[in-house]
């Protein structure tokens, strides 16, 4: 299967299946009673971004095209050109890609402190200045206080869209000061069907993506680049050979965890290994099999290891072989 190409969402002009966060905003804009900051909740990879981006050309002077949908704007247009080219002035996004192109652990203070100096000014050709914070769940704590003063006194003709993949982690009192907007699921057959449209994959692999993506389009593509029916695969070989384990496998997978995008590939591992471990004990809960204790400690330091192995930079070959050896412990349980 050839990988999926992976636009920005700035450069998206397409949504499908979310008319009704766009209707509400319509609405609201309509109607002169825009809400000064904007939180866009759901699963990662249900259009948050792309729905932020959509309207913030149209806040910024873009006129309507409806072969584009409630929100959508010609892609040729002057605004839409700017917005792609991360070049319009009322424009700011902030987000964990550093200046340098490497990714940041979170989003610095610096960063969000530039919200204030931004919204000090006056639209430089804009009806309205915007602000995107994609996602506001990587502030640091210092950098959700920063954002949260601009919250406290908001900017006249300014707009903040929040992206939020876990509202939770934000602090309650930027969650009070935000009208929120829910981007659910798809739903499993319109996401096969979105990945069948953009990548090479068969029915029965666009299913797969789908599912694991949670029925969430841009994950199940981000899924398709990563190579994930291949890990998918891999996470299941293992499963099934345990408690025996082939190490030369086992070795040969580590090779995929080296070089930029080993962190990626590591972490889409055991998050596919998490997943198939959860199924594994939820089926044998329900025939009422004994020795789950072992299997959910697994599936918890599955799911715990990635962080840590970021936060610790710690060798992911030898994190891999720790987490085989508690599912080698877990399957003689």
């Amino acid at each position: 299967m050839a990988e999926a190409e992976l636009p920005h969402p700035r450069d998206v002009f397409r949504l499908i299946g979310h008319e009704g966060p766009e209707h509400a905003f319509e609405d609201a804009y309509g109607r002169g009673r825009l809400h000064h900051a904007w939180l866009l909740t759901g699963p990662e990879g249900t259009g948050k971004a792309t729905f932020a981006y959509r309207a913030a050309r149209r806040l910024l002077g873009a006129p309507h095209a409806k072969s584009y949908g409630v929100l959508g704007s010609d892609p040729e247009h002057p605004v839409s050109r700017q917005v792609s080219a991360r070049s319009h002035p009322d424009l700011l996004v902030i987000e964990r890609m550093g200046e340098d192109g490497k990714m940041r652990k979170s989003i610095p203070v610096d960063e969000a402190r530039k919200l204030a100096d931004f919204f000090a000014k006056s639209p430089a050709s804009a009806p309205h200045r915007v602000a995107i914070i994609d996602p506001a769940d990587d502030l640091n704590v210092n950098a959700a206080n920063a954002v949260l003063k601009t919250l406290e006194e908001p900017p006249p003709r300014g707009v903040i869209f929040l992206v939020s993949h876990a509202p939770g982690r934000l602090l309650s009192t930027i969650r009070s000061r935000c009208r929120r907007l829910l981007f659910r699921p798809l739903g499993l057959e319109a996401t096969a069907a979105f990945v069948r449209d953009h990548t090479s994959a068969n029915p029965e692999e666009a299913l797969r993506l789908a599912r694991m993506s949670g029925e969430a389009p841009g994950r199940a593509l981000a899924l398709a680049a990563g190579s994930a029916i291949a890990l998918d695969d891999a996470a299941r070989e293992i499963l099934l050979r345990l408690p025996d384990l082939d190490e030369a496998a086992a070795l040969a997978l580590t090779d995929r965890f080296r070089g930029g995008e080993g962190a990626a590939n590591f972490s889409l591992f055991l998050e596919r290994l998490a997943e198939r471990v959860h199924e594994m004990a939820r089926e044998r809960a329900s025939a009422r099999i004994g020795g789950l204790d072992p299997w959910a400690q697994a599936w918890e330091r599955l799911t715990a290891l990635p962080r840590e192995v970021e936060a610790l930079n710690l060798d992911r070959a030898d994190a891999l072989f720790t987490a085989l050896r508690d599912l080698r412990i877990a399957a003689r349980a």
